[in-house]
């Protein structure tokens, strides 16, 4: 049986080009997204589910598993890519559901998937966990709270699982398991596109990101999909490690 990574969000952007790119590569691919598959490959089979259900993420995950016999692949992936901006605005202008709405997709499913693929994978299979990461993660950028704490809150949640990984593998209970957080830079993607067309008005960051695209600085993103499909095929690993696209 082929390698299996189950990749969210591979309707665009980053998700799509590491979907593409593995297999190119000879993996077997699911993808996780709201809207209808946008990739046409033997080899990948596509799962139209909406993150923010988190109520239904045991169930998706069964049927992950049944279908796809992830637990006999000899390598398995998982690439939490798929995220909201949620409100771009001030904290004194958000909304509450919505704010919660962006830590259900951004930092709740990843780390339920996430702990649901170490739970049920044999510890003697190499499993990568990937979480797509960002600048605004450990850099305060004005307006962007619902994203920003989102995706701190899933870089820690990667460090105390590879911690967790680390007291097990003392204690004796090794497995060759890797999380990583992984920054792909200033990607050409439809999160991009969003943040340049918001209000400076609402959005008091819009500038910086109008200035991303004006200065050409935006790339493409086939080239942090590569990167990210070199760290699924790698070997042995710490247990939690920080990547960065061309860094």
């Amino acid at each position: 049986m082929p390698p299996f990574a189950l990749v969210t969000g591979t309707t665009s952007g980053i998700g799509q080009a590491v979907a593409l790119e593995l297999l190119t590569r000879g993996w077997e691919v699911a993808g996780v997204a709201r809207r209808d598959a946008t990739i046409d490959h033997p080899a990948y089979h596509h799962h139209a589910f909406d993150l923010a259900d988190t109520a239904s993420l045991a169930s998706l995950v069964s049927t992950l598993f049944e279908r796809h016999a992830i637990a006999r692949r000899p390598r398995v992936g998982l690439v939490n890519n798929a995220a909201m901006t949620g409100e771009l605005t001030s904290v004194d202008r958000l909304d509450p559901q919505k704010l919660l709405a962006a830590q259900a997709v951004n930092f709740v499913a990843p780390v339920c998937l996430a702990g649901a693929f170490l739970r049920r994978c044999p510890s003697s299979v190499p499993l990568r966990v990937l979480n797509v990461s960002t600048g605004a993660a450990t850099h305060a950028f004005r307006g962007m709270t619902a994203y920003a704490c989102s995706k701190a809150a899933l870089r820690m949640a990667g460090m105390v699982t590879g911690a967790e990984l680390d007291a097990a593998a003392t204690a004796g209970t090794s497995r060759d398991a890797a999380i990583f957080s992984f920054e792909p830079g200033v990607v050409d993607t439809e999160m991009q596109v969003a943040a340049r067309s918001a209000s400076p008005d609402e959005f008091p960051s819009a500038d910086l990101f109008v200035g991303f695209h004006a200065k050409g600085m935006l790339i493409p993103p086939e080239g942090p999909a590569r990167a990210m499909a070199d760290l699924l095929e790698s070997d042995r690993q710490p247990h939690f490690a920080e990547r960065r696209f061309g860094g």
